[in-house]
């Protein structure tokens, strides 16, 4: 596994959806619903975790050895990408890109989604990597992000109530380039709907797709994953988009950014889309790969945007105006000075917008920071709208998480963070060792944050650092942990373990 890819990562059944069971305290994205906080109100969970023993697991279950993404968790179940190293279906041999939906009670297989890896060229879709992308589960409708950079809508009870269209061909989407298509078996996803980012958005991507849906009425929003080729100073499809906006019953596009971002793409378009109301008006916030958070004017619930269009840009804020725009990959080697790029998602809260970034994970320079911005201020608020800023240290892939009054962030130094939300003043750090790409979740007044050493560090969600156990789970943690229904789950590249009450 080349290491520059891990250190940057961290129409008619489908127009009338049959809603599954819904739980309050289900997780059915990653982050807070529109928002993209990464706080629950779950209560009851531990203060202590560990591979085994008194403080162990309900249940594990493996998922190869190069797993990222973070567990979603709806409905009775749930999804968490997996690789092919050890196969659990004699058909998918080779290397495959799973989805996983698991039994939330006990960890049992439902169904996966498996499709093959792209090839010809690795920066296109890693060799060995997991699916890496957080699926969003709304009702009975599972929206996902392939490793092929397919957005796919899925049947969350799969093929056990029959393959719905319109999508039929299965088989063909889990047969390798070039062989007859596979029979489709219970085992199997049922997908309703696909659309090709690659075809049909004309996006050249890099390293590996990370892309977590956002759902606003009828319509999802999207990262479109368009970046670098190999050579990591080319873009090969500069005009494609870096937002799209899916008509969510058919896979319809109906809405793109028309920022021209593709020539200013420092690494790849990393972020995920949150949604904030700003007086009145519903905003989708982006971190395009250019390093600039935009404010676009959410498609109404009730438009037909016919034929395609353009999405409105209604704000701007760049947390780092001083930095480079133009000719980017002059700076990939330079350590001290060099463009900015956002690999976290925005967080929207109360009228304010917490964002990380700095430099790139593995190129440029190694400068961090965690800033605060009023939405408020109209227009380009590049100066009139920030707050404050707080420094970090190295890169930070970490969407900040906000909860009563505290901001908690890692950063790729090591450090775990906690700063004051009115200020921006630090209140305590801790060094955790080594490297941290994922997000720390607060949940049940405890922060829980997982490290590439594999350790599991669970603190007090407090002004004064409290340290309430660390442990190691056996495998690095690259995702964010995440409770639901009384339960915490959390993700090691090699397993997902749910941690509750017996």
């Amino acid at each position: 596994m080349n290491l520059r890819f891990l250190r940057r990562l961290c129409a008619a059944a489908c127009l009338f959806p049959v809603c599954a069971a819904v739980h309050a305290g289900d997780q059915p994205q990653w982050g807070a619903a529109h928002s993209r906080n990464m706080v629950s109100a779950e209560t009851g969970l531990p203060d202590a975790v560990a591979a085994e023993g008194e403080a162990g697991p309900l249940w594990s279950v493996g998922l190869g050895d190069n797993s990222y993404g973070t567990p979603v968790v709806a409905g009775g179940r749930v999804y968490i990408g997996a690789n092919n190293l050890n196969p659990v279906d004699a058909r998918l041999q080779g290397d495959y890109g799973l989805l996983y939906c698991l039994s939330e009670k006990d960890g049992a297989l439902l169904w996966k989604l498996g499709t093959p890896r792209i090839g010809g060229d690795d920066y296109l879709d890693w060799p060995g990597i997991a699916v890496c992308s957080p699926p969003t589960v709304e009702g009975d409708r599972v929206y996902a992000v392939t490793n092929r950079y397919q957005i796919v809508c899925l049947d969350a009870r799969g093929q056990e109530n029959g393959n719905d269209g319109p999508y039929l061909d299965e088989g063909v989407l889990m047969a390798r380039d070039g062989e007859p298509p596979l029979e489709v078996t219970a085992s199997d996803a049922d997908v309703l709907w696909i659309f090709d980012l690659k075809t049909q958005a004309g996006i050249y991507p890099h390293d590996g797709a990370h892309a977590s849906p956002l759902l606003d009425g009828p319509w999802l929003y999207a990262n479109s994953c368009n970046g670098v080729d190999n050579t990591h100073k080319v873009i090969r499809n500069p005009d494609a988009p870096s937002l799209v906006v899916l008509d969510k019953r058919t896979g319809r596009l109906v809405a793109r950014d028309g920022e021209r971002i593709g020539p200013r793409v420092f690494h790849s378009t990393w972020s995920s889309p949150a949604l904030g109301a700003v007086d009145g008006v519903q905003t989708v916030f982006f971190c395009g790969g250019d390093g600039v958070c935009y404010g676009f004017r959410a498609l109404g619930h009730d438009e037909a945007p016919e034929p395609e269009r353009v999405l409105e840009r209604i704000w701007r804020f760049d947390p780092d105006p001083a930095a480079p725009k133009e000719n980017v990959a002059e700076y990939l080697k330079d350590n001290q000075a060099g463009p900015s790029t956002i690999h976290s998602m925005p967080v929207w809260l109360d009228g304010r917008l917490y964002i990380t970034g700095g430099g790139d994970t593995w190129w440029g320079k190694r400068e961090a920071w965690l800033k605060c911005v009023d939405t408020s201020k109209p227009g380009d608020a590049t100066e009139s709208g920030l707050l404050w800023t707080a420094p970090l240290k190295k890169f930070s892939m970490s969407t900040p998480c906000v909860a009563d009054g505290l901001v908690f962030v890692t950063d790729g130094g090591g450090e775990l963070s906690c700063v004051d939300a009115a200020t921006g003043a630090l209140l305590w750090a801790e060094d955790l060792g080594g490297e941290i790409w994922g997000s720390v979740l607060a949940a049940d007044g405890k922060v829980y944050v997982g490290t590439r050493r594999g350790e599991v560090a669970v603190f007090a969600a407090a002004r004064e650092k409290q340290l309430l156990s660390r442990a190691t789970l056996g495998a690095a943690i690259s995702s964010t942990p995440v409770a639901a229904n009384g339960a915490l789950f959390v993700a090691t590249q090699e397993r997902i373990f749910a941690f509750g009450k017996r």
